[in-house]
């Protein structure tokens, strides 16, 4: 056993009995390699990862490679979801390396953190021979690793620096049109998403296409979304029988998914089909946003209120060993045993068939054809089929639950729990299902009690009863912007004064004046061989992107211009920046807040909030709306409030309307 026992992480638990002598990241491991003079192993993963277990069966599990790692290196396991900087960090050292970058990650450094090597998953003996031949030059040609290490360091150093737009700048909208029309050329017309694979799902590359196709009136735009939505909520990737989406789709067609579902997609993919509902009311979506909800709150949702972080891709197999997608996956005789008479009506629904065919004898179910388009070709009545569908998927669901479940990861990671509050949320505004709204809330009273300290900070994660580790800048903003968004749905101005205190903490510990961004780490932290600023959006948008919506909200809410100029400035500097939208794409919605359709909505009255959640079904991305059925504090509603009647001021660009009683005549006016 080594010192990983000492761990509360579950993916450091399952190396604890690793023969290699594996260290925590902590000072007193660092300060050993530095007075021994050892290169530092650096081996990052997380519990979810299927690559990291097969690299850990393949080496870390092996005497001859633990015998090499142990006799001249200290080894370091980190798990990148709780230590989300150093992870970033090191990626961008082996993208430098290599050109590519995932997990597991292991990096070679020098004693003082600087890296000298790395990369992805390796095979044993690669893995064995890299690390002597390295041992070896280090032993007896050390400057040639300390030059390459002095290099490699002011390139990473130069990632590190944005470059500033200081020039007062009126936002071009023009620029959108223009990247879209770039961007178009990947799309896949056929199956949705990117014209590529692995497909992952990249919700705010949606939520922004979904905004920008409205506001603009493009209908191949919105076409495009709801196919990709179609397609993926049809696909493998989405667990009918269960709900819940897995993490990406290995193939073209959403079918044949990496299995393990984590809580940060699902999260984010929660409010983007609530706010395609808004729009479509397509009730496939309303389907996907209630079977995900349930499958989170069966599975994930804690005690306390909050929310576990992940399940595995690997659950045990009839064999007892570990398996990527054992759980999930059926073959064609079980299917028959099960399903009788209705078989093969469902294997045409389902594609029991060369279409959904995986391997080994195993099938992912898939659909290629709405309920619909089969009643009406197998002649058969669309309600019959609807339910004879919810009763397959409870058959199935009944047999799968004697099955061996996958791994769970029961930490609670603060920036996951907010985005996934933030999914409750969007969901009860597009269903009006209040239960959804209670554990949003739930789970919000859980983050101010046990995450958001007496000092003002967050922390980033918590386990069995304790919350460690010093939040990072993406704990904070999704936290902000959660906050936010419960007030767009209570009017309760507790959750804004929250998010502004959690702002100006923010600002005081995160904010860098000179590169106009927040860093990714506190202040308080001790400094990593570079600074981190989070700007690329990917599977989950960029911290900084994040905190620079909440500030754009913030500064109408509270009139605060401070916060409103640093949000444009964060703007300016990345859109000219910006060659794939795709990895910008909440930057660019944040650009269209400024444009001349965002609109902001005041309700003062005894009713505001009945008439609150009217507004809250309706798809209106471009409208900010704050209200209250009683006096407010909050500057944006100051002697805004009447006691005999419910009044509604509709403001743009600053300048406010004279206020109206007539419900209709607002709603003609917000919507486009």
């Amino acid at each position: 056993m080594n010192e990983l026992h000492l761990e509360t992480s579950p993916y450091l638990l399952q190396h604890a009995n690793n023969p290699v002598h594996w260290k925590a990241w902590n000072a007193a491991s660092l300060a050993l390699a530095k007075k021994e003079n050892k290169l530092i192993i650096i081996s990052i993963g997380y519990s979810a990862c299927h690559w990291c277990h097969v690299m850990e069966h393949e080496s870390f599990e092996d005497d001859e490679v633990a015998s090499t790692m142990n006799a001249h290196f200290i080894s370091i396991k980190i798990d990148r979801e709780e230590r989300p900087d150093i992870d970033a960090v090191y990626m961008k050292a082996v993208q430098i390396m290599t050109g590519h970058g995932g997990w597991p990650m292991n990096v070679v450094t020098l004693p003082d953190g600087r890296p000298i090597w790395g990369g992805t998953y390796f095979r044993k003996n690669d893995w064995i021979n890299s690390l002597e031949r390295l041992q070896e030059i280090y032993t007896e040609k050390p400057e040639v690793i300390f030059d390459y290490a002095e290099k490699l360091n002011d390139g990473l150093q130069s990632l590190s620096i944005i470059s500033k737009n200081v020039s007062e700048t009126n936002f071009n909208f023009e620029i959108l049109e223009s990247l879209v029309s770039k961007w178009q050329k990947s799309f896949d017309w056929d199956f949705g998403g990117m014209a590529r694979a692995p497909k992952f799902m990249m919700p705010t590359n949606y939520e922004f296409l979904l905004r920008f196709g409205y506001q603009t009136n493009n209908q191949p735009l919105l076409d495009f979304v709801n196919l990709t939505l179609t397609k993926m909520a049809h696909g493998g990737l989405f667990d009918t029988i269960d709900g819940g989406f897995s993490r990406y789709s290995v193939d073209m067609k959403w079918h044949v998914p990496h299995f393990e579902k984590m809580l940060y997609d699902n999260g984010q993919l929660v409010s983007l089909y609530a706010n395609a509902y808004k729009l479509s009311g397509n009730n496939l979506y309303k389907e996907v946003i209630e079977k995900t909800l349930q499958f989170v709150e069966k599975e994930w949702l804690t005690k306390e209120g909050s929310f576990y972080s992940a399940l595995d891709a690997d659950s045990l197999n009839k064999e007892n060993h570990l398996e990527e997608g054992a759980f999930y996956v059926w073959t064609k005789a079980a299917l028959q045993a099960l399903l009788q008479d209705d078989f093969e009506l469902f294997s045409i629904v389902f594609n029991i068939n060369e279409f959904g065919f995986w391997e080994h004898e195993n099938y992912v179910l898939i659909q290629n054809q709405s309920l619909e388009e089969i009643a009406f070709r197998q002649n058969i009545d669309l309600e019959s089929l609807v339910q004879k569908k919810k009763h397959w998927e409870q058959i199935l669901y009944t047999e799968r639950e004697k099955r061996n479940k996958p791994r769970l990861d029961d930490k609670c990671l603060t920036s996951w729990n907010a985005i996934m509050l933030k999914g409750f949320v969007e969901a009860y505004k597009a269903t009006g299902t209040k239960h959804y709204l209670d554990i949003a809330i739930q789970n919000a009273s859980f983050i101010t009690k046990n995450i958001w300290n007496s000092e003002g900070s967050l922390k980033h994660s918590y386990k069995d009863g304790k919350a460690t580790i010093n939040g990072f800048l993406e704990d904070y903003a999704h936290v902000i912007q959660a906050f936010i968004s419960l007030y767009e749905v209570t009017f309760n101005y507790s959750w804004l004064q929250n998010a502004k205190q959690l702002t100006d903490y923010t600002f005081d510990n995160f904010y860098d004046e000179k590169a106009q961004f927040f860093s990714f780490t506190s202040h308080q932290d001790e400094a990593l061989i570079t600074n981190h600023f989070e700007v690329e959006d990917n599977v989950i948008p960029a911290s900084n992107s994040v905190m620079a919506d909440a500030l754009f909200k913030l500064s109408i809410y509270f009139e605060n211009t401070y916060y409103e100029k640093i949000c444009r400035q964060m703007v300016q500097n990345i859109i000219p920046t910006v060659t794939y939208p795709s990895a910008f794409s909440n930057w660019l919605n944040i650009l269209l807040h400024f444009s001349e359709q965002n609109k902001e909505l005041a309700i003062c009255g005894n009713d505001a909030l009945d008439y609150l959640e009217k507004i809250n079904k309706i798809y209106l991305p471009n409208l900010i709306i704050a209200g209250s059925s009683t006096v407010s504090k909050l500057p944006f509603l100051e002697n805004r409030f009447s006691e005999n009647e419910t009044l509604f001021y509709l403001c743009q660009n600053k300048t406010c309307q004279k206020p109206t009683t007539s419900f209709e005549e607002i709603t003609t006016e917000i919507e486009l």
